[in-house]
């Protein structure tokens, strides 16, 4: 973890390993047996379950030195992923998505998306709080928990309210 930036009010658990170049923003979880590599920008208030999987290079080789090819995967603020999930290199999760147990990101996410399964697909959207959004006619969406009314317009959500 030497060389990282580590926010406030972050928990680490155990067998966890942090590269130097790794950005770990404020209020962020990160659960047992993860590994973040080179290139890893977490944003603030985001969740890593058990054992989530990073890598840093597309095509590696142990004989072969790359170092120079590690790609940039940005965590968004709030993103929750799921236990045993695992998230190539090069990738945007967007702020507040939640990422499924067990699901296989191969390509970039919109921000509330809900993805799931190997390869990943979106399976819905869902709110701020982790709670799934069913639009009405109007492509509104609200949240049970907190009432935060969210847009969906060309297949992008938007929230509209607090």
């Amino acid at each position: 973890m030497a060389g990282a930036r580590i926010g406030a009010n972050c928990n680490i658990g155990q067998n966890v390993f942090i590269a130097a170049d790794v950005t770990v923003g404020n209020n962020v979880k990160i659960q047992n047996n993860v590994s973040l590599y080179s290139g890893v920008i977490c944003e603030d208030d985001v969740f890593l379950g058990p054992s989530v999987v990073f890598t840093n290079i597309k095509n590696p080789r142990s004989a072969i030195v790359r170092k120079d090819q590690y790609l940039k995967t940005i965590i968004g603020r709030g993103c929750s992923i799921g236990a045993n999930a695992t998230i190539l290199c090069g990738i945007k999760l967007g702020h507040y998505a939640l990422i499924g147990a067990g699901a296989v990101v191969t390509r970039d996410v919109p921000p509330y998306a809900l993805m799931t399964g190997n390869p990943a697909s979106q399976s819905g959207w869902v709110s701020e709080y982790g709670h799934r959004l069913n639009f009405n006619k109007e492509d509104i969406g609200i949240c049970p928990e907190t009432g935060q009314r969210y847009l969906l317009i060309n297949n992008k959500v938007e929230k509209i309210s607090s």
